[in-house]
C-alpha cells in the first residue's frame, strides 16, 4: 500500500502541497490535461525552481491572464460537476469545496454567496489538482505532522483577521496544532481544507519504504526554511492510527465504593475507557489514580464529569497515540447457537477473535454448558470459517 506523509515545519497551503505532489513524481504535463477538463480559463500554471534557505524545492504560482471573474459557491461545485474528470476526483473535489464553504459560513456567521481567495481559480487548481496528484500517484492513504500557527494580523477581502483566519482554526478542530513565533500566516484556509480532509491522522511518520520525496516552497521567505516535504513510500496495510486524549487525576480522600458509580458515568458520556489503579501517594498514603481515555472531541464533557464526581482539585490530559485493529462484528452458527464476534484484522490478516460475552453467557445459560467452553467452540467455529 502507497502512502504519503506530509511534514509541514512552517505549515502549508494549497500551493504548497501540489508543488510538493509535483517534486515528488506527478507530471506537469499529465496535470496540465487533466485540468482542462474542468474547463476554466485565462490562468497560467507557473512552476518553478525554488531554494528555501538551503533547501531546494518546487514553487507554484497561478498566474491569471486579465480579471478574475468572481463566483457563487455553487457555480465553483457546478464547473467540478460538469467537468471530464473522474467521478472519484469529482467526489473528493466537491467534499473539500463543501468543507471550505461552510467553514466559511460559520466563520462569518452567514451564508456566503461567494468565497473571495479561497473562491479564486488559484484554490480550484490546487484543490482538484491535489486530488488529481494523489490518485495518479496510487497514494492510499495521507498522514501529517501536527500543523504550527503563526501569530500577527492577515489582511484579506474582510479586512484584518487574526492569524490563523478563523476558518482555517473551524477547518482545523480536532487536529493537533501548535505556535510558532513567525509572524506570517503559516496554514490558509485552502491548505486547511485540503489536508483535514485527506489525512487519515495527524502524528509522527509510520514506518514506510520511502521511494520519493518532494518539495514544496511557500512564497515568502520565512526565518524558516518556508517547505512542506512530502515523503512517499510503500507500506503494508496494518494498524489504524489515531490520536485519544487521556485524563488522569490521583485521588486518596474519596469513599471507594463511589469509583464504580463514577466509572460507568464516564463510560456512559463517551469515554473509551475508564479504569482506576492503586498508588502509594505522600507520606506513604494510599490512593487511587482514575484514569479516563476518550476521543478529543469529548474532553471537556469528560473533565466536568470528574470534577462534579469525585473530590479531585485538578486532572493531567495529554494526547496519546493509539494504534487499533480494524473491527467488524460478524455472527458465527456453533453446535450451541448463535454468537457475534468482534474480529480485529490487519490488513487481510485477522489478529484477533473476541466472542460477545453476552450472547455466549446466554448459550451457557440454555444449554447448561460451561462459559469457557462456548468460548472455546465459538473461536474453534470462527478459525475453521476463515473470518
Amino acid at each position: 500500500m502507497k502512502i504519503a506523509y506530509f511534514d509541514c515545519p512552517t505549515g502549508l497551503s494549497g500551493n504548497m502541497i501540489l508543488a510538493a505532489l509535483l517534486d515528488g513524481g506527478l507530471s506537469f504535463s499529465y496535470l496540465e490535461k487533466e485540468l482542462k477538463k474542468l474547463g476554466l480559463k485565462g490562468y497560467k500554471i507557473k512552476l518553478a525552481k525554488a531554494t528555501r534557505k538551503g533547501f531546494a524545492a518546487k514553487h507554484l504560482n497561478i498566474e491569471m491572464v486579465g480579471r478574475e471573474p468572481e463566483r457563487h459557491t455553487h457555480e465553483i461545485l457546478n464547473i467540478i460537476k460538469r467537468s471530464g474528470l473522474s467521478p472519484n476526483i469529482k467526489e473528493k473535489s466537491i467534499r473539500i469545496f463543501n468543507n471550505l464553504i461552510k467553514a466559511e459560513s460559520k466563520a462569518h456567521r452567514k451564508k456566503l454567496a461567494h468565497l473571495h481567495e479561497t473562491g479564486a481559480t488559484d484554490a480550484i487548481i490546487d484543490i482538484v489538482g491535489t486530488v488529481i496528484g494523489l490518485d495518479k500517484l496510487g497514494i492510499s492513504e495521507v498522514y501529517c505532522s501536527p500543523l504550527p500557527f503563526g501569530h500577527g494580523k492577515i489582511k484579506s477581502n474582510h479586512g484584518l483577521l487574526p492569524n490563523p483566519a478563523p476558518a482555517t482554526l473551524e477547518l482545523l478542530k480536532n487536529v493537533p496544532v501548535y505556535k510558532k513565533n513567525i509572524n506570517a500566516e503559516l496554514v490558509t484556509p485552502t491548505g486547511a481544507a485540503i489536508i483535514s480532509a485527506i489525512a487519515k491522522s495527524f502524528t509522527d511518520m509510520p514506518k514506510l519504504e520511502l521511494k520519493n520525496t518532494g518539495l514544496g516552497a511557500g512564497t515568502f521567505e520565512l526565518k524558516e526554511p518556508n517547505i512542506l516535504r512530502i515523503f512517499i513510500g510503500e507500506a503494508e496495510a496494518s494498524y489504524n492510527e489515531d490520536l485519544i486524549v487521556a485524563l488522569e487525576t490521583n485521588i486518596d480522600n474519596m469513599n471507594p465504593e463511589i469509583y464504580s458509580h463514577v466509572i460507568e458515568r464516564l463510560m456512559k458520556a463517551g469515554a473509551l475507557d475508564a479504569y482506576i489503579t492503586p498508588v502509594q501517594m505522600k507520606k506513604g498514603r494510599p490512593g487511587i489514580t482514575l484514569t479516563a481515555l476518550a476521543k478529543p472531541r469529548d474532553k471537556e464533557k469528560i473533565i466536568d464529569l470528574i470534577f462534579s464526581e469525585t473530590t479531585t482539585l485538578g486532572i493531567r490530559t495529554y494526547l496519546v497515540k493509539r494504534e487499533k485493529l480494524a473491527r467488524q462484528i460478524k455472527t458465527v452458527r456453533t453446535k450451541y447457537g448463535k454468537v457475534r464476534v468482534k474480529i480485529g484484522t490487519a490488513g487481510r490478516a485477522i489478529k484477533n477473535i473476541a466472542p460477545e460475552y453476552e450472547d455466549c453467557v446466554k448459550l451457557a445459560k440454555n444449554s447448561g454448558i460451561p462459559l469457557k467452553l462456548i468460548y472455546d467452540e465459538v473461536k474453534r467455529t470462527s478459525s475453521l470459517l476463515n473470518l
